[in-house]
C-alpha cells in the first residue's frame, strides 16, 4: 500500500485548498488502493475571504485548523513530516498554495516558498519520491526545480512564470498529466480550466495513478 502525505493550504478556494481538489485527491488514493495523511502549515493564513460575496473578512484563521475540517480532524503539522514514512507527496490547489504554502500571489518572481513546504518537497525529491501539484499548486515547484516540465492547464501569468524559472511549460487539459520522469514530478490543471466535477475527479485520478506507478 502506497502512502501519500497530502499537503494542504487551508479550507476554500479563495484563502486555502479548493475542497473538491483535496477531496477527490483523498478518494483517488483510496480509490488506487493507497493510504494518506494530511498536512498543513501551522500557521495564520493570509486573509479571509468570504466565498459568498468575494469580500475579505476582518478574522484571522490558522491553515492547519482550517485543513483539519477537510481531513475530519486528522491533520498533522507540516513541520512533523517525515519523507522516510511516505512514498509520495501532493499538493492540490486553490488560492493557499500562493498566498499561504508561497508568496506567489503577491510577489511573482520573487515569491518564496514556506520553510516546511520547501524542505517536504525536497526531502521526498532527494529520496526519489514522486511529487505531485494540480491546479495553481505547481507554481511551488516551478520555484524549486528548474530544467523540468510542468502545466497549470493554459493560464498566461502562470505559464510565464513557470519559463522565467527555466521550466517548459506544457499546455495541457482536462485529465491530462504532464511528468518528468527523472525528476518525478507530475502536475495536471484541474480548475485552472473551467472544469467539471467529473473533470476534476479524471484529473486527480490521473495524477495519482502516475504517481503510484513512479514509487
Amino acid at each position: 500500500m502506497k502512502k501519500f502525505a497530502v499537503v494542504l493550504a487551508g479550507c476554500g478556494v479563495y484563502d486555502g485548498a479548493e475542497i473538491q481538489e483535496a477531496i477527490l485527491t483523498l478518494l483517488a488514493i483510496e480509490k488506487n488502493g493507497g493510504s494518506y495523511q494530511v498536512f498543513a502549515p501551522d500557521m495564520i493564513q493570509h486573509d479571509v475571504i468570504n466565498h459568498l460575496s468575494g469580500d475579505t473578512m476582518n478574522e484571522q484563521r490558522n491553515v492547519l485548523v482550517e485543513s483539519a475540517r477537510i481531513a475530519r480532524g486528522n491533520a498533522k503539522p507540516l513541520d512533523a513530516f517525515d519523507a522516510n514514512h511516505f512514498d509520495a507527496i501532493i499538493f492540490p490547489g486553490g488560492f493557499g498554495c500562493v498566498k499561504n504554502l508561497s508568496t506567489w500571489a503577491f510577489e511573482g518572481d520573487n515569491s518564496s516558498i514556506h520553510p516546511a513546504v520547501e524542505q517536504s518537497i525536497m526531502k521526498m525529491h532527494k529520496a526519489g519520491k514522486p511529487v505531485g501539484a494540480m491546479c495553481i499548486a505547481p507554481v511551488i515547484l516551478a520555484k524549486l526545480f528548474s530544467g523540468t516540465k510542468l502545466t497549470t492547464g493554459n493560464d498566461r501569468a502562470s505559464g510565464e512564470f513557470i519559463q522565467k524559472m527555466g521550466s517548459e511549460y506544457v499546455v495541457a487539459t482536462h485529465g491530462e498529466v504532464v511528468a518528468d520522469e527523472t525528476l518525478k514530478l507530475y502536475t495536471t490543471p484541474c480548475y485552472m480550466l473551467d472544469s467539471t466535477l467529473m473533470q476534476i475527479a479524471e484529473g486527480t485520478d490521473n495524477l495519482v495513478k502516475a504517481m503510484m506507478k513512479a514509487c
